[in-house]
């Protein structure tokens, strides 16, 4: 028999040919209508990811918020994937991509009490082989991606990593969305293809803009269910699918599954050097602030870290979305940027305290050397004028 693992969704980009405003009040219309339907229909699961647009729900209809925490418990609502958001896969550093799903996870951990092991990126344009090791280490056993097409991997494989880690991957097929009404032109698709032990999954509801699902596209997912019991079609989510399927026989594929649409990577260079420096300073301000001991607001720090998460946007890093949300994210990276950089300062001037006072005649030049964190402070003295250097 044929099993058919439906995955209800509603690919919802938080920028891209709209501004933020717009993507917090899609979020919020999206999950209404699926909070809706998690109520009415027996059986039906809706699946969705990125903290970040939870915390839009949270913070702007509390109600809802708590509606889908009710229902999450209940098993009606699956927490997918547990990052912040699906970034660009290839331009971020490993920090960076632990970052997505150290904040992530610990936002579905506290708010829902669950912690997803497939890892969940659709729409980014390609994935770089370094992911594995850090998916495995993050305690993920599983990944979903859709580009790039093309590839010569079947739809489940073991993807391998650069220090041997391995994890289950699963190429999508026919996208992860359906127009209204159209969820049968999709079943059929997948059910007509030969899959090892007749096990699939298929990702369907509206969405490039939200939506996700329909009354319409529902009632004839149950009737589909109950005109064909030759097939097992069935609500579900991707930890369930993985379960399910046969994985003694998968073929190793052991490369960066690289590019597609690479113009992206060209484009929009004050995104992408406005993103590297932030990353980079993000960096240097935790050491700093770790080894000065000095005290600061953690809640502070955490929205420069939400500023270069948000950033890292599959469509607005690569440069892909309109130019009103590269501005608006440009205004972002800098005001995460003037985070650290307070930050920064005061981390200096504390390991600063306590030099000798310079000799007559003397400059004192003070250098952070990050890369000598056994000496830290080093004085240099000399005849010109002296300035603050850090090493980064």
């Amino acid at each position: 028999m044929k099993e058919l693992h439906m995955i209800c969704n509603a690919h919802l980009d938080p920028v891209w040919l709209w501004q933020r405003p717009e993507g917090i009040a899609e979020a919020i219309s999206t999950f209404r209508v699926a909070a809706d339907f998690c109520d009415e229909f027996d059986g039906f699961i809706f699946n969705h990811n990125e903290s970040v647009l939870y915390e839009w729900v949270e913070e702007n209809e509390p109600e809802l918020f708590a509606r889908i925490q009710r229902l999450v418990k209940e098993g009606k609502w699956r927490i997918m994937g547990g990052w912040y958001l699906q970034p660009d896969c290839v331009m971020p550093c490993g920090e960076s991509f632990i970052r997505q799903i150290e904040t992530g996870r610990k936002y579905f951990k506290e708010k829902f009490g669950v912690t997803p092991t497939t890892a969940i990126n659709f729409d980014p344009f390609g994935h770089s082989k370094g992911l594995v090791q850090i998916l495995k280490k993050c305690g993920y056993d599983s990944y979903v991606f859709m580009r790039p097409s093309g590839i010569d991997a079947e739809h489940d494989f073991v993807w391998r990593g650069f220090d041997g880690s391995e994890i289950i991957a699963h190429k999508l097929s026919g996208g992860y969305n359906t127009g209204k009404g159209k969820v049968i032109n999709k079943i059929n698709l997948a059910l007509e293809r030969e899959y090892a032990d007749g096990i699939n999954m298929t990702f369907w509801g509206i969405g490039n803009h939200g939506g996700g699902p329909s009354r319409e596209d529902l009632k004839t997912i149950a009737e589909t269910m109950r005109t064909h019991p030759e097939y097992c079609l069935k609500h579900s989510w991707c930890e369930n699918y993985f379960e399910r399927i046969d994985k003694s026989d998968l073929k190793v594929f052991d490369k960066s599954l690289n590019y597609t649409m690479i113009g992206c990577y060209t484009t929009m260079a004050r995104i992408k050097q406005a993103h590297r420096r932030l990353e980079n300073e993000l960096s240097v301000c935790e050491k700093m602030l770790t080894l000065s001991g000095v005290s600061y607001d953690k809640t502070e720090l955490e929205k420069a870290e939400k500023a270069l998460l948000f950033c890292e946007f599959h469509d607005i890093l690569p440069g892909t979305s309109i130019k009103a949300a590269e501005e608006d994210c440009l205004r972002l990276l800098s005001y995460g940027n003037e985070i650290t950089e307070r930050y920064k300062n005061k981390a200096f001037f504390k390991l600063c305290s306590g030099q000798p006072k310079a000799k007559d005649g003397e400059i004192p030049v003070l250098v952070f050397n990050l890369n000598d964190t056994s000496n830290i402070l080093k004085a240099v003295c000399g005849e010109n004028a002296g300035t603050v250097v850090t090493n980064e």
